[in-house]
C-alpha cells in the first residue's frame, strides 16, 4: 500500500451520489472524477442503505481501479471493508478512530474530518493517515456546516500535521493557490468541479495548482 504523502496530492474527487442513486450515476459520475484528474474518490452517498452503497462502491472501481486511482468510502467503515476500498473517510459523528483503527487492522488508510486545531491535533496522535480540515471557506456544501476555520487556521494544522492535509470547504479553482500555500497537500471540491461549465478543466486546473506548488518547493 502506497503511503498516503504520495498519493493525496492535488484534486480529491467526491463523487456525492443521492440517496437513491444506482451504479449507472456512480459509474458515469466516477468517469467524469478520474477524467479531471482526481488523485483519489470518496464515495459520498449520504443517508444511503449499506448495501447499495456498496454496489456503488464496486462500481466506482470497475472505472478507478484500471486508472490506478483509489478508492475512498465516506463514514461507513463496513462498505469500505466489504469494497475492497483503499480508505475510509470519518467525520466527528463517526466510529471514533481508534475503533476504526482496530477494525480495519492496517486494511485502510483512515481519513478524518477536523473543524479545529485540538480535532486535528487529536486525530493525528490518534493515528489518523491524513486529515480534512476545514470549512476553510463558507460552504453550501453541507445542510449545516461547522465555523469557517480561514486560511490561517489551515496554515497552523498544516505545520503541525505529520500526514496529508486536506483542504475542504467552499474551495473553488481561484482559491486553490492560497490553499497550496497555507501547506495543503489537496484540496475537495465537489462544486467547483461537478458545477462548472467544464468539470474536467476545472477539476484539472486544481490538480496542476498542486503540482505547481510542489515544482515551487523542489527549486526552493
Amino acid at each position: 500500500m502506497n503511503e498516503p504523502k504520495r498519493v493525496l496530492r492535488g484534486f480529491y474527487g467526491i463523487a456525492d451520489l443521492p440517496a437513491d442513486a444506482g451504479t449507472d450515476a456512480a459509474r458515469a459520475l466516477g468517469e467524469r472524477l478520474a477524467d479531471a484528474g482526481a488523485c483519489i474518490v470518496q464515495l459520498r452517498q449520504k443517508a444511503a442503505d449499506a448495501g447499495l452503497m456498496l454496489e456503488n462502491a464496486r462500481a466506482l472501481a470497475t472505472i478507478l481501479d484500471p486508472r490506478g486511482i483509489p478508492l475512498c468510502v465516506n463514514d461507513r467503515l463496513d462498505v469500505a471493508l466489504a469494497a475492497g476500498a483503499l480508505a475510509c473517510h470519518l467525520g466527528q459523528q463517526d466510529l471514533p478512530l481508534a475503533a476504526a483503527r482496530r477494525i480495519a487492522a492496517g486494511r485502510l488508510w483512515l481519513g478524518v474530518s477536523t473543524h479545529s486545531r485540538a480535532q486535528a491535533e487529536l486525530a493525528i496522535s490518534g493515528g489518523a493517515d491524513y486529515l480534512g480540515f476545514g470549512p476553510v471557506y463558507a460552504t453550501t456544501g453541507k445542510a449545516d456546516p461547522d465555523p469557517v476555520v480561514g486560511l490561517c487556521a489551515l496554515a497552523e494544522v498544516c505545520a503541525l500535521a505529520r500526514v496529508p492535509v486536506v483542504a475542504i470547504g467552499g474551495i473553488t479553482v481561484a482559491r486553490v493557490p492560497e490553499t497550496v500555500a497555507a501547506g495543503a497537500s489537496a484540496a475537495a471540491a465537489i462544486g467547483a468541479v461537478l458545477g462548472a461549465e467544464d468539470p474536467v478543466a476545472a477539476g484539472r486546473a486544481i490538480r496542476d495548482a498542486f503540482g505547481r506548488g510542489r515544482q515551487a518547493e523542489k527549486s526552493v
